[in-house]
């Protein structure tokens, strides 16, 4: 069993649904049954169990439980990083705080258009534009070597309701962070990023891989079923030269 199966299953033995299910009685139809849904995702109950700023900390466990994004030493840049959660896995992963002596101390930058509540072990640019060049610059003095190891986004642009605009709005900011990637991103390093499901995927898909040797699609368990959104895990930056198999 996984760390963040362990979280869910120990926040299910130690909360109770009931006491939550009184608010339910004044909502009534879309407005109770999203309620309803969220009152009982076992998620959303973790969160609160561990101290966890929002629910998608388990979306990264899981994602690194698996395929290791994440070690002791690294430096790490958290895109649309607000309220910080994926911040607070980064800090305990790459063991930002130096809690383990014997481990080397990694180092978690989280950036956001939004105000970011203080973290102890991360670093937060808030009010940050991750398209504005200033905000280039910034990161690049802020990180320990002007490079970073592992870049995480879980950005998202405001919604529309307009599916495939919504869609296109997403690509095209992940499309800018793999740009600014070539400024930041050490040879060797990784880029986990959110997008939405849609036509355009393949064209972020095929750019991941004229500048990563492994890119892979993940749907984490955590991610709720209904939803559209998906994660690129790419793996082994090459500096812009594409891979060559020998």
């Amino acid at each position: 069993m996984s760390r963040y199966q362990r979280l869910v299953s120990t926040s299910l033995q130690c909360q109770r649904f009931h006491t939550a299910a009184g608010c339910l009685k004044s909502k009534t139809g879309a407005e109770h049954r999203w309620l309803e849904r969220h009152l009982k995702d076992p998620f959303v109950r973790a969160t609160k169990q561990h101290n966890y700023r929002c629910r998608s900390a388990f979306k990264l466990l899981e994602i690194d439980d698996k395929h290791k994004v994440l070690r002791p030493g690294l430096s790490v840049i958290d895109c649309g990083a607000a309220p910080g959660a994926w911040s607070q896995v980064a800090v305990q992963r790459v063991n930002a705080l130096g809690t383990d002596p014997n481990a080397p101390v990694g180092f978690v930058l989280g950036v956001d258009l939004l105000h970011i509540s203080p973290l102890e072990g991360a670093v937060f640019l808030p009010n940050a534009d991750i398209t504005d060049p200033v905000t280039l610059k910034k990161i690049q003095e802020l990180l320990p070597t002007e490079r970073a190891d592992v870049i995480l986004s879980d950005m998202a642009p405001n919604a529309t309701g307009i599916r495939e605009l919504d869609h296109q709005k997403l690509i095209n900011l992940c499309l800018t962070l793999l740009d600014l990637s070539q400024s930041i991103l050490r040879p060797r390093g990784t880029i986990l990023c959110k997008f939405w499901d849609g036509r355009e995927a393949h064209l972020l898909q095929n750019r991941l891989m004229e500048h990563f040797q492994d890119v892979r699609t993940i749907k984490p368990q955590s991610s709720r079923k209904e939803s559209a959104e998906i994660y690129y895990l790419a793996k082994l930056y090459n500096d812009g030269m594409k891979h060559q198999k020998h």
